[in-house]
C-alpha cells in the first residue's frame, strides 16, 4: 500500500499557486498557503474538495490551509513545522512566492529604487532558500523534491523591472546550487513562466501584453495551466536536478 506524498504550496490561494494545487489534489495531500486573504483560500479548498481523490487509500486530512508571511523567516520555518505537524511528512514543496513592482525596464531611473531591490531580494532570492533550508531535513526522508518559481525575466534581461529580472537570475542560480548541495537525497529545480495572464499580469496594459504574445515563437503565452501541468512533471521526476525548465512559447530564443 502506497503512502499518500504531501505538497506544500506557498502562494496558493490564486493564481497560479492555485492551479499547482489543482493538479496535486487528485493524488497528494495539499497544504494551501496564504498571506492576508483567508476566504479566498477556503473557497480554493472547498473547489479542491470535490476533485475526487485517485489516491487508493486517502490520508486525512486531504487538505490544509495556513496562513504565513513568507518575506519574514520565522513565518517560512512556522509553515514547515505545521505543515509536518498536520500532515506528518513533506515530499513536494513548491516554492511559489515573488514580488515585482511595474515599471518600465528600459528607463534606468526607475530601476535604481533601493527599496525595490531589497524587496526582490527577499521575496524572489532569500524566501526561497529560507524555505529550502526550513524544508530540507522532511524532504530528505521521502527523497523529495524542491520546485521554485522562477520567471523568464531571470535568463532575458526583461519584464516588470531591473530588481525583479536580476533577483529572479539570482532565484535561478540559487535553485541550481542548493541542487548541489541537497544532492543525492534531495531534487532542486526551477520553473521560468513567460508572462501570465493572471490578476497579476493582467496589470500591464494591453499593448504590452499584445507585444509578449507576438515575441514568443508560439504566438501564444504560457498559461498557469501550461506551468502547473510542469511543476507535476518534475515532481513526479526522479532523474531531474538542477534544471531551469523555461516555459514562454520560445520567447527567450
Amino acid at each position: 500500500m502506497s503512502v499518500q506524498k504531501v505538497a506544500l504550496i506557498t502562494a496558493s490561494s490564486a493564481g497560479l499557486g492555485a492551479q499547482i494545487a489543482r493538479v496535486f489534489a487528485p493524488d497528494y495531500r495539499v497544504v494551501i498557503n496564504y498571506s492576508s486573504n483567508q476566504a479566498r483560500a477556503q473557497s480554493l479548498v472547498e473547489e479542491l474538495s470535490k476533485i475526487p481523490s485517485t489516491h487508493s487509500s486517502p490520508a486525512t486530512p486531504r487538505f490544509h490551509i495556513l496562513q504565513a508571511d513568507v518575506s519574514s523567516k520565522p513565518s517560512v520555518q512556522n509553515l514547515v513545522a505545521e505543515t509536518i505537524k498536520t500532515m506528518g511528512r513533506l515530499d513536494v514543496v513548491v516554492s511559489n512566492a515573488g514580488w515585482t513592482r511595474m515599471t518600465t525596464f528600459l528607463n534606468i531611473d526607475e530601476g535604481v529604487n533601493d527599496e525595490d531591490w531589497d524587496k526582490c531580494f527577499v521575496m524572489n532570492v532569500k524566501t526561497h532558500l529560507w524555505l529550502a533550508y526550513a524544508a530540507k531535513d522532511a524532504l530528505a526522508e521521502t527523497e523529495g523534491t524542491f520546485i521554485s518559481t522562477a520567471s523568464v525575466a531571470g535568463v532575458k534581461p526583461s519584464g516588470s523591472s531591473l530588481p525583479y529580472a536580476v533577483t529572479k537570475a539570482a532565484q535561478i542560480h540559487l535553485a541550481k546550487s542548493l541542487a548541489v548541495i541537497l544532492a543525492p537525497k534531495i531534487q532542486v529545480n526551477s520553473v521560468s513562466p513567460g508572462m501570465l495572464l493572471t490578476e497579476w499580469g493582467m496589470k500591464f496594459p494591453e499593448s504590452k501584453r499584445e507585444a509578449a504574445k507576438n515575441n514568443t515563437k508560439l504566438k501564444r503565452l504560457a498559461t498557469v495551466e501550461d506551468v502547473a501541468d510542469q511543476v507535476r512533471v518534475l515532481a513526479l521526476s526522479r532523474s531531474v536536478t538542477g534544471q531551469n525548465l523555461l516555459i514562454d512559447g520560445g520567447s527567450s530564443l
